[in-house]
């Protein structure tokens, strides 16, 4: 295989037409040019400069091996570039993972501000269910991804690493009708007479409001199941209950209801940023969590 550093100095010696010329740009010795230059064409087999007295010329066999050395410096030229935008953000891939309520308040506003500060970097944002985001993260599919997780279910440090973004309260919604419209606190004790429109029955939510009702003291009496927050919204305002939601989730907020605070009397889910332990993170996934970070400083309050 032939010597990309050899190829240079051929290349430098033929368009400067002398190795002194070559040896003074590069810094070298004359005689260390000369010297590489033998192992050149010893490697190749045949003479690839000749000396004139105005200095050196190359043969067909140096002209050839030169045009394509100078092909090759340039893509190798190109080749460090497109790495060097890579690395200080120039350019690049983001594959990111995400679920609904965060989709829908909190991520926009991270990406506008990325895109802001990296208009090259292309973003591919992913949004699924929790179960699909895990398989996404393991298979690869998606760099980092946006996670949750509630006490009584922990995500296992070992099977990802994790940054906590932010407390994503839960809260209460009511019909702007309703007396308790009025107040800005509430605590779970005194909702024990309220019906509830809840999720489906496997949606975590359910489990929050029937954990914050035992340790209130109370069962909740179910009145409708709804299929997303927007439907419980609607029902909510529609004056059939009352509904649970992470804050998250009402900050496109139905013109008919009002978000009341229930403090720590409900728990709130942990929004996490994930990738996997053993992945090579790239520059842009660096500096996305980077912003988003920053981002959440600034809005974590609007979601307690």
């Amino acid at each position: 295989m032939l010597d990309i550093k050899r190829l240079a100095l051929l290349l430098d010696v033929v368009e400067l037409g002398s190795i002194t010329a070559a040896a003074d740009k590069l810094g070298y010795s004359p005689s260390g040019v000369s010297q590489q230059l033998r192992r050149l064409e010893q490697e190749i087999g045949q003479p690839l400069l000749q000396r004139q007295t105005r200095g050196m010329i190359p043969t067909e066999a140096g002209h050839v091996l030169a045009a394509h050395a100078r092909k090759i410096l340039r893509q190798m030229n190109a080749a460090e570039a497109d790495l060097a935008e890579i690395a200080g953000l120039g350019r690049g891939n983001l594959a990111l993972g995400t679920f609904p309520t965060l989709g829908g308040s909190f991520l926009p506003i991270v990406i506008n501000t990325f895109r802001k500060q990296y208009p090259a970097i292309d973003l591919d944002v992913r949004s699924s269910r929790f179960e699909h985001l895990i398989e996404m993260l393991e298979s690869g599919q998606v760099g980092l991804s946006l996670l949750w997780d509630y006490e009584w279910n922990r995500i296992d440090p070992e099977r990802f690493s994790l940054t906590q973004v932010f407390d994503d309260a839960t809260a209460l919604i009511v019909a702007k009708e309703h007396p308790l419209a009025r107040r800005k606190h509430i605590k779970m004790a005194e909702l024990a007479s309220q019906e509830w429109i809840v999720r489906g029955d496997n949606h975590p939510v359910v489990e929050v409001l029937q954990r914050s009702c035992q340790a209130a003291g109370f069962t909740p009496r179910i009145a409708f199941r709804a299929n997303d927050y927007q439907e419980a919204q609607a029902m909510v305002s529609a004056g059939l209950g009352v509904a649970l939601a992470p804050r998250t989730a009402v900050v496109n907020k139905h013109p008919g209801v009002t978000i009341v605070s229930l403090g720590t009397t409900a728990p709130s889910r942990r929004i996490l940023l994930a990738h996997r332990h053993d992945r090579v993170r790239a520059a842009a996934e660096v500096a996305f969590q980077a912003t988003l970070l920053e981002v959440a400083k600034l809005h974590a309050a609007d979601f307690r």
